[in-house]
């Protein structure tokens, strides 16, 4: 069987020259790519993604335009035998794979797939006869659209030079380059006198005297009075002026020495400097903090209420450099407008010029910020033919609408259905008729065979369905969106990630929201009309402290509980 132009026997040829040797990854991989290709309509120009490294990106660049140099093909290395070709511009396409079930015709070709033998005892000539042979009939083909993040070509930074290393980097990756923030993957063997010269001490001189001869000097840095019990705040500021009068104050604090300004160290920042400069960095959208900072540091607060955002993995990578801190709120708090929610600061007086850089390098963009929460028109479905029928009175109802007035939200329909899957859509058709832009199903939510509400919702067409998540109560919820009916599923133009254009959001509510007064509804639902989309690996985070500890009395959120 050919693939594209090519006979197989000069296909090998070619991979034998690109790749080293005939791999028979690449060879099965040049029929994948013929697969996706062959339904694309003629004409489009489109990219690649790729979910393995292994062999398959090199069939697509022996095929297609598509290289990782001109970024029209993209890794992502989720383990997986398979690849999308696309239209550039919209992200339709298609997605093809090895699928296990039909490689069970071919023995050879299967063992090798699923490395059921050791290389040694596989037959090779067998194995590339049989993908000769087997062609594209062991891969299946579906119709994707590829994520809007995925789209598109970022354009490029300006270019620096890392006064560290002295050589050239993306000045988008901070005022130091990747390798001298930690990223090095090698160790130098240049003998010692060789190398790039280490960094400055992390303590520089600093000009200290006994408070009597500080009349007159000026205060190097703030200084923190006490009283236990009672307060706690900066006496004396960086840049005043010390007098006479002072000089008692100052013992009474236990201060018989004071650091003086006499001019700034070579090769250092301090505190304040620093503190402002990581602020400028840290606040986004709805963030504010006031200067000069006190006591070195500086507060963050919302202007705006909302849920809190934060980006983790820049928090991290920020701490992990010496001589610096961020303290945040829990990522996805609710907050108030003028709630504090998070502080940073410099750690010593003074910080060498490189770990200064190192820090402003880990922040390439906003750490903290706050999302608006929509005020959704909720649609509450209530599932249950006992309750149906009126032999026991509905509880669900007041319950979540008052959660969701909580959050400035209107109840504008609610519906109770019996356990009959025509009877549930009608009542989803019944509650987004009445303009409801989130769905709340309450009950039919177990392993019941009788509880048929996913039934339901999958009929009427629900996308990004996420069932089941690692909380204690609540391990039977549900998100997802239903599309608009008139929708063939467009995203967003916008490029933000989330359900299109006027869909309407679902959540599935399990029965045990009627006993506990906090499930995980209570943590799901700030997010839900904060926009955030939810990932499988989001909900599975939420198994630690996903354990709620049933207290007689219930202080949540002020406890260890979703946080």
């Amino acid at each position: 069987m050919n693939i594209g132009q090519y006979t197989f026997a000069e296909f090998k040829q070619k991979a034998a020259d690109f790749h080293g040797y005939p791999a028979p990854g690449l060879l099965l991989g040049g029929y994948m790519v013929e697969m996706a290709r062959k339904d694309l309509p003629e004409g489009t120009l489109f990219e690649a993604l790729v979910e393995s490294r292994k062999c398959l990106p090199d069939a697509v660049q022996l095929l297609t335009l598509c290289s990782t140099g001109n970024n029209w093909m993209k890794v992502l290395n989720l383990g997986r035998y398979a690849l999308s070709l696309y239209d550039k511009y919209t992200g339709v396409g298609f997605r093809v794979h090895v699928d296990p079930e039909k490689i069970r015709a071919y023995p050879e070709l299967r063992a090798w797939f699923l490395k059921l033998k050791p290389k040694k005892d596989q037959d090779t000539d067998i194995l590339l006869r049989e993908i000769e042979t087997a062609g594209d009939s062991v891969c299946s083909i579906m119709p994707v659209r590829i994520s809007p993040r995925f789209l598109g070509h970022g354009h490029s930074s300006g270019i620096a030079v890392c006064p560290r290393c002295n050589e050239a980097f993306p000045s988008s990756d901070g005022l130091i380059c990747r390798g001298c923030q930690g990223e090095t993957p090698y160790t130098s063997l240049l003998p010692e006198r060789d190398r790039i010269p280490s960094p400055a001490p992390s303590v520089p001189a600093v000009a200290v005297v006994p408070v009597e001869e500080a009349v007159g000097k000026t205060a190097l840095h703030d200084m923190t009075e006490i009283i236990p019990g009672r307060s706690k705040g900066a006496a004396f500021s960086a840049g005043q002026i010390i007098s006479a009068g002072d000089v008692c104050r100052l013992q009474q604090m236990g201060r018989f020495t004071v650091a003086v300004q006499e001019g700034a160290p070579s090769g250092f920042v301090h505190e304040n400097r620093g503190a402002e400069a990581f602020a400028g960095r840290m606040a986004g959208k709805n963030i504010e903090y006031s200067l000069p900072p006190k006591e070195g540091k500086i507060t963050f607060r919302a202007t705006a209420s909302g849920l809190f955002t934060l980006n983790k993995a820049r928090l991290l990578a920020f701490n992990l450099v010496p001589d610096v801190m961020a303290a945040t709120r829990q990522d996805g708090s609710v907050v108030a407008a003028g709630n504090e929610v998070a502080g940073t600061r410099v750690i010593p007086l003074y910080i060498s010029e490189e770990r200064f850089a190192e820090a402003l390098g880990a922040l390439d963009g906003p750490l903290l910020s706050v999302a608006p929460m929509r005020r959704a028109k909720v649609g509450i479905l209530v599932t249950g033919t006992e309750i149906f029928q009126g032999l026991i009175e509905d509880k669900f109802i007041p319950v979540i609408s008052a959660k969701v007035q909580a959050y400035g939200c209107s109840v504008v329909k609610t519906v109770i259905a019996p356990d009959d899957t025509a009877l549930l859509r009608q009542g989803i058709a019944d509650i987004r008729a009445a303009g409801a832009d989130l769905l709340i199903t309450t009950g039919g939510m177990s392993v019941d065979p009788g509880d048929l509400t996913r039934a339901a919702l999958t009929e009427e067409g629900v996308e990004d369905m996420l069932y089941g998540a690692p909380v204690l109560p609540g391990a039977m919820s549900l998100v997802g969106y239903l599309p608009a009916p008139d929708s063939a599923g467009p995203r967003r133009e916008d490029g933000h990630a989330g359900p299109p254009a006027g869909a309407m959001q679902v959540m599935g509510v399990p029965a045990c929201a009627l006993y506990h007064k906090t499930t995980f509804f209570d943590a799901l639902l700030p997010r839900v009309l904060a926009g955030r989309t939810l990932t499988r690996i989001d909900m599975a985070s939420f198994g630690e402290g996903g354990f709620c500890k049933n207290c007689k009395a219930c202080t949540w959120p002020k406890c260890g509980f979703l946080k």
